[in-house]
């Protein structure tokens, strides 16, 4: 779980206003704000993982994701079918 001060400590590290990151993470600013403080109207504030997840992503650069190039969809399907194949091997053992 992120704390509120490494939520803050994250923007401030790639030099984002609150209104650039929410922008940047696809939020209104005020939730920024929730983010941060930890809390909203007294309630706990938890940062969903998704949002982590971009967090870091923006962090190592990432701006935009339009998902697996077809190639790169091929190897997962495939890598997938092969992970299938030897779970039905070990239950077969």
């Amino acid at each position: 779980m992120v704390k509120p001060e490494d939520f803050k400590r994250w923007r401030k590290s790639l030099g984002l206003s609150q209104k650039d990151a929410a922008e940047a993470l696809g939020l209104k600013r005020r939730v920024v704000q929730y983010y941060e403080k930890g809390e909203r109207n007294g309630d706990k504030v938890v940062i969903p993982k998704a949002v982590r997840l971009a967090c870091f992503a923006l962090s190592q650069g990432v701006t935009d994701y339009k998902g697996p190039s077809k190639r790169e969809f091929e190897e997962l399907r495939l890598a997938g079918r092969e992970g299938d194949e030897k779970k039905a091997d070990k239950k077969r053992k």
